[in-house]
């Protein structure tokens, strides 16, 4: 069952990337991503006013729990930041292989924080992954997004990175918490925390390019909380395995790089095909390794 909930969580997350791709194209990131908080905050309103109808905030009711809650909401809004402004200047048959290694940073990362031991399999999977990061980069930089000029790349990674963290960090927190208070209540959080990030900006002139408003916007919230929903779930569930969910997610890249070879009709699409079809054949090794 856990399976089937990270595929369907990677579908949306394909979409997800789609939306966030039209929203913020010649549009200002932080309000896209201010209203994307919001947005996705008020679908999970019924949760937070579920848990202070009852006397409660939830959370084991401790000011502990709030504020492991409001460090995972900085840790993903960081890595949001990062990656709206990459997505916004990248080609999706760039950014969206760079975001699909994810898995293979947070296999380095159980490696490292938790101790993990890694069979053969597993190290195929992570010296492909890098591989395949390797190539996107050559790729990149005939387009003109190369290391040593484009910040976009390093954004892309940071994002990437973080997303990774977030993804450990996860697994801890639903062992001690309840999947949509988690995602009730670090949906509120970053919300407030972007909310005063644009307060800010507006408030020292440097609001950026003008807001466009644009469906899409909507969009992004929907996907997003529809996978975030099958995702926690998934990961509270007997079993389920943060390597696996991770990868199986990572899928999404799929969707997102068909649509940037069909709409947006983008370059360079046999060598990013053989670059996609590399991190692919690292995804399954990681798969029957684990």
């Amino acid at each position: 069952m856990w399976i089937l909930l990270a595929v369907c969580s990677a579908v949306g997350l394909g979409f997800y990337d789609i939306m966030k791709k039209i929203s913020v194209r010649d549009n200002n990131v932080p309000v896209v991503l201010l209203l994307n908080t919001l947005f996705g905050t008020l679908l999970m309103s019924p949760v937070i006013i579920g848990c202070l109808a009852e006397g409660s905030a939830g959370l084991g009711d401790s000011l502990l729990g709030h504020a492991q809650i409001v460090l995972k909401a900085v840790i993903v809004l960081s890595s949001w930041i990062l990656g709206y402004f990459a997505i916004k200047h990248l080609p999706l048959t760039i950014q969206g292989p760079i975001n699909a290694s994810r898995p293979v940073i947070v296999l380095v990362g159980a490696l490292v924080v938790f101790g993990e031991r890694l069979n053969a399999m597993q190290w195929v999977g992570i010296l492909l992954g890098f591989l395949s990061l390797f190539l996107i980069s050559r790729i990149g930089s005939a387009e003109g997004f190369s290391f040593r000029r484009s910040r976009w790349l390093w954004m892309s990674i940071g994002a990437t990175v973080l997303g990774a963290v977030s993804a450990l960090y996860d697994k801890y927190l639903l062992r001690s918490y309840e999947p949509l208070e988690v995602q009730a209540w670090y949906s509120l959080y970053q919300m407030v925390i972007m909310s005063v990030i644009v307060f800010v900006l507006t408030r020292t002139g440097h609001a950026g390019t003008p807001f466009r408003w644009r469906w899409a916007i909507v969009g992004i919230s929907l996907f997003l909380t529809a996978a975030d929903i099958a995702y926690f779930y998934a990961l509270s569930l007997p079993g389920s395995m943060i390597s696996v969910v991770s990868m199986i997610r990572r899928g999404s890249v799929l969707v997102s790089f068909a649509y940037g070879v069909i709409a947006l009709h983008e370059r360079n699409i046999r060598r990013k095909l053989i670059d996609l079809g590399i991190l692919l054949l690292s995804l399954l090794c990681l798969i029957i390794g684990s």
